[in-house]
């Protein structure tokens, strides 16, 4: 099984609101490996690393986000990353 893994960027009301809590609770759900982080600019960083049906998934319920978000964009691009770089499991930052 080869790994997809996407860098996103998610632009809106996404930090103070359980973004991230409920990202990796999907992500989990999903299997998908990766993390989701507040950055400095109000956005929320995202990786995910799984089969590529389920990462696309994924990439798309970024969008929906918390019951308290309000997404205005996700920039996703595809990263390359050697089998040992890999997360293990989804986390927080």
């Amino acid at each position: 099984m080869s790994v997809s893994c996407k860098q996103c960027w998610v632009s809106g009301r996404v930090q103070g609101v359980f973004y991230r809590a409920t990202a990796a609770h999907r992500a989990r759900e999903l299997g998908i490996s990766g993390y989701a982080k507040n950055l400095p600019d109000g956005r929320v960083e995202v990786l995910a690393c799984g089969p590529a049906e389920v990462v696309a998934t994924f990439v798309a319920w970024l969008w929906t986000g918390s019951s308290a978000s309000k997404v205005t964009a996700v920039d996703a691009q595809d990263r390359d990353m050697a089998p040992t770089e890999l997360p293990r499991d989804f986390v927080t930052r």
